[in-house]
């Protein structure tokens, strides 16, 4: 399992990766959008759709990097009222939620995008983008999410990982 634990970690760290670099390049785009309409007076057609499925997909494919790091917004109120194999119970707890959503989110958006994909849908604009390619980041981001979700658990019930990432846990 720590091998397991250590191959998600890696995942998560490379989607965040990608995620990093579509906020560099909607960046880009953003930039190069506003000299051809501003600058050149020109119109621009694929600019808004490619920054907007970009930041979409970046913040799927962030998810899990942020789960890892617990970076994510944490309300510690009732963690803090607990003992520590209440806080833990209550960890596992949220966790198991969190996978039970995330995994209803993979399978559902794993239909919506095969169904972009075999259907070849396009975007209705001038640039007829391929919906199936920025579509493709619900069900890899929240794949990942679920596999990140699964890491939390089991470091959470062995004892690995501290629920919840305070630093009142110290004391568990």
């Amino acid at each position: 399992m720590e091998t397991y634990v250590r191959v998600v970690g890696t995942l998560s760290r490379a989607a965040a990766f990608v995620a990093a670099g579509l906020l560099l390049a909607s960046i880009g785009v953003i930039c190069q959008m506003l000299v051809i309409r501003h600058g050149l007076g020109r119109s621009a057609i694929w600019q808004n759709e490619f920054v907007t499925f970009a930041l979409v997909a970046a913040t799927f494919l962030a998810a899990p990097y942020v789960l890892l790091v617990r970076g994510h917004v944490v309300v510690e109120v009732v963690p803090l009222w607990l003992s520590g194999p209440a806080r833990r119970v209550l960890g596992l707890i949220a966790a198991a939620l969190g996978f039970l959503f995330c995994l209803l989110v993979f399978a559902t958006s794993l239909e919506w995008w095969w169904e972009a994909f075999a259907q070849g849908h396009r975007t209705s604009s001038m640039w007829r983008a391929r919906l199936w390619i920025p579509y493709l980041s619900l069900p890899v981001g929240s794949l990942l999410l679920t596999l990140q979700y699964v890491a939390e658990l089991w470091e959470v019930a062995t004892g690995r990982k501290a629920p919840f990432g305070t630093a009142h846990e110290a004391a568990l």
